[in-house]
């Protein structure tokens, strides 16, 4: 029977004041429960590339594959914090995992080396990796854990009346995204989220009761996204998902 599986992407930033610790028991306790896969995010790993392509005279390609490895650094070390992972490098060993006493970690460099799905460019970022995982594992799912409390209709480190935005469409995202009012995911996530059958959630991982309640009701505080055709995003054009 196949498995209905959540990918579950652990943000960078998470990896900074003490996000991780409290964050990453309650996904070794979810994963006894619930199958699901976690794609890590770049965190201070994908920072240092981000400095030496501002310091050198590196080429798009370079870069992108350097930030891919970086996720994959965040990966072991996510491997190690949350119980009972381990780190995984096909998509085949994560559907194996995902449900068993073991919390597969995707270590996504060797699939985007083979596949290469993705435009090379910093508009890409692990949330379009863990979309495009989800594609490929037909995942029920996808849940990408941030610092905030989801997508805001404007900066809410400015304007904290700024309103939470608490469902839209892969479609209202791109628009969003392209006009400018909303940041927070990458600029290619919508054009891997229209070709989806399964919804996406925003969710502030240092609230770890917040995944918890997902899981358990189907609702939380966050963003939900709906798949939805799109036109064009943020000017990064679509690239053929392999």
């Amino acid at each position: 029977m196949t498995q209905l599986i959540t990918v579950l992407k652990v943000g960078g930033s998470l990896g900074e004041r003490g996000g991780l610790e409290p964050l990453c028991p309650v996904i070794g306790r979810l994963a006894r429960r619930w199958p699901f896969v976690v794609v890590p995010g770049g965190g201070a790993f994908a920072e240092t590339v981000r400095q030496a392509a501002a310091r050198f005279p590196l080429r798009e390609a370079t870069a992108h594959w350097m930030a891919i490895r970086a996720v994959d650094q965040y990966g072991y070390l996510l491997s190690d914090l949350i119980p009972d992972a381990a780190p995984v490098f096909t998509f085949r060993d994560a559907r194996r995992l995902a449900g068993t006493d073991r919390t597969p970690v995707l270590l996504p460099g060797d699939l985007l080396r083979r596949f290469d799905p993705l435009p090379h460019t910093w508009a890409v970022t692990s949330d379009s990796i863990a979309a495009w995982a989800a594609l490929r594992l037909k995942a029920r799912r996808l849940v990408l854990l941030k610092d905030v409390d989801g997508l805001f209709d404007g900066d809410p480190s400015q304007d904290p009346t700024v309103p939470l935005v608490e469902e839209m469409t892969a479609a209202e995202l791109a628009e969003r995204l392209r006009t400018g009012r909303l940041g927070g995911v990458d600029g290619y996530l919508p054009h891997l989220l229209a070709r989806a059958r399964f919804e996406t959630w925003v969710v502030n991982g240092r609230r770890p009761e917040r995944l918890a309640e997902l899981f358990e009701t189907g609702r939380t505080r966050g963003t939900r996204i709906r798949p939805g055709a799109v036109r064009t995003v943020a000017g990064v054009g679509p690239k053929r998902v392999k």
